[in-house]
């Protein structure tokens, strides 16, 4: 029995130290959130339900290659003072066209439809930095506004010892009244810049939920800014090449030349083979088959207007790929210069501490000596709170831009960043209905069904 009660004893001790001690809670990092925000994004939904809204375009493309069977019935009721009288009759047709040759205006529907797929995927890449980009600035505000109110406590507390010590001071005659007062009003003030940061903080705590999907708990310092490009025009090159908003333009400048050529086609004749068959209750069977030929020849001018537009839309969309090349150029330089802007604030904040940490503690020692004034002292605390909240927005804004970086040159995205998180397949669902099955008819559509359910789309 002895063992027995000794086991107990020892479990009794353990559970009793695992109460008394504080529970450790591993601090959330940047990399987490990023992760909560690409799984939790609402925006991400629906621009992949948009992407797939676009796979079923390419599918009703496909759709129009192949032939149209259709079915009518009828049954009729006629009355005759006719020897023959009233007569019920009933009649069921069955009819097939496929379209030949239409000069290529469905193939290239077709392609238009496949590349406007492709567009619609940059377009979901863009959406996915968009949300990243989100994510980071986010974790970098709360971190932020967080220090800004500790800093704002600790300014509370300073400024209140000095005021005790300049209420001991002025009852004993070393300073005056006015001391005194000056001491109250920075302290009145400092609450109130404590007030602000808290207020901010509350604000960027329902930002992070919104681009994360949850409050944060305690955040972990970020890590290591990422890297970019080794220059300026290197990035630049590479957002030339890389950028999603430049290849969704350039697919849809692809998809505005196949529209083109698809207005041009629209004259054209069309051949289909038609055929049919009709039975009727009497028992009389008739079909038929045959090729018709047939195409517009005036239609008031509309199809004529048809190609211009189709001409102009695809000079628009050209005009939008150089645009966006503008933009991305833009972005890029923007990023490029506030990062270097922040990594120099970096610097020179870090020797503004130094030093105002110097001139505090000096100003400070001098002030018990008699030799400095009560204001002296605040504002020399003032100068090393201010250099302190510097250094922590810089931090910051070389933190964000850096991101920002990797977004103008396209490459803040899930898979680049190495996140280890299982990515949307955006073709996934394309493949599954690109030949555009009928289910629950056929093999295809028996795995689309499967898709759908596994997706909780269905």
């Amino acid at each position: 029995m002895l063992p027995k009660v000794k086991g107990r004893l020892l479990w009794s001790v353990a559970v009793a130290i695992s109460l008394t001690l504080p529970s450790v809670t591993a601090a959330e990092t940047l990399t987490d959130a990023l992760v909560s925000a690409y799984q939790n994004s609402g925006l991400l939904d629906q621009n992949r339900a948009v992407l797939r809204a676009a796979d079923e375009d390419v599918a009703q493309a496909v759709s129009t290659l192949r032939p149209v069977i259709s079915y009518a019935g009828g049954t009729s009721y006629n009355s005759s003072d006719s020897v023959v009288g009233d007569r019920l009759s009933s009649s069921l047709s069955l009819s097939a066209d496929l379209t030949l040759y239409d000069f290529g205006r469905r193939q290239l529907a077709l392609e238009a439809k496949k590349e406007t797929v492709l567009a619609t995927r940059e377009a979901l890449i863009a959406i996915e930095q968009q949300v990243l980009q989100r994510a980071v600035e986010a974790y970098m505000n709360v971190r932020r506004e967080d220090e800004f109110v500790a800093l704002g406590e600790n300014n509370v507390r300073l400024i209140t010892q000095e005021l005790r010590a300049a209420q001991d001071r002025f009852e004993v005659g070393e300073v005056t009244r006015t001391d005194v007062a000056i001491a109250e009003a920075r302290l009145a003030a400092s609450r109130a810049n404590l007030a602000a940061a808290q207020g901010s903080l509350a604000q960027a705590r329902e930002e992070y939920n919104a681009a994360i999907g949850r409050y944060p708990g305690q955040l972990a310092p970020p890590p290591a800014a990422p890297q970019t490009a080794a220059s300026l025009d290197s990035a630049r090159a590479i957002a030339l090449q890389n950028h999603p908003d430049i290849r969704e333009s350039q697919r849809l400048v692809t998809v505005a030349e196949l529209n083109v050529q698809r207005a041009r086609t629209q004259m054209s004749p069309t051949l289909s083979l038609g055929a049919d068959a009709q039975v009727d209750d009497d028992g009389t069977n008739t079909s038929s088959i045959g090729l018709n030929l047939g195409g517009i020849i005036y239609q008031g001018g509309q199809l004529r207007s048809l190609q211009r537009s189709a001409i102009a839309n695809r000079d628009g969309s050209r005009a939008q790929l150089h645009l966006a090349g503008d933009r991305v150029v833009q972005n890029v330089g923007n990023a490029w210069a506030i990062l270097l802007v922040a990594r120099a604030s970096i610097e020179a904040t870090d020797r503004q501490i130094t030093a105002a940490r110097i001139a505090y503690l000096g100003t400070k020692e001098e002030a018990t000596l008699g030799a400095r004034t009560t204001l002296d002292v605040l504002d020399a605390e003032q100068e090393l709170l201010d250099a302190q909240a510097n250094r922590i927005s810089a931090e910051t804004d070389a933190q964000v831009a850096a991101y920002q970086l990797l977004s103008s040159m396209g490459y803040l995205t899930v898979k680049h960043l190495g996140l280890g998180v299982t990515t949307y397949d955006p073709a996934e669902y394309y493949n599954a209905v690109r030949n555009a099955p009928s289910r629950p008819l056929s093999e295809q559509g028996t795995r689309l069904d499967s898709l759908l359910r596994r997706t909780g789309r269905n």
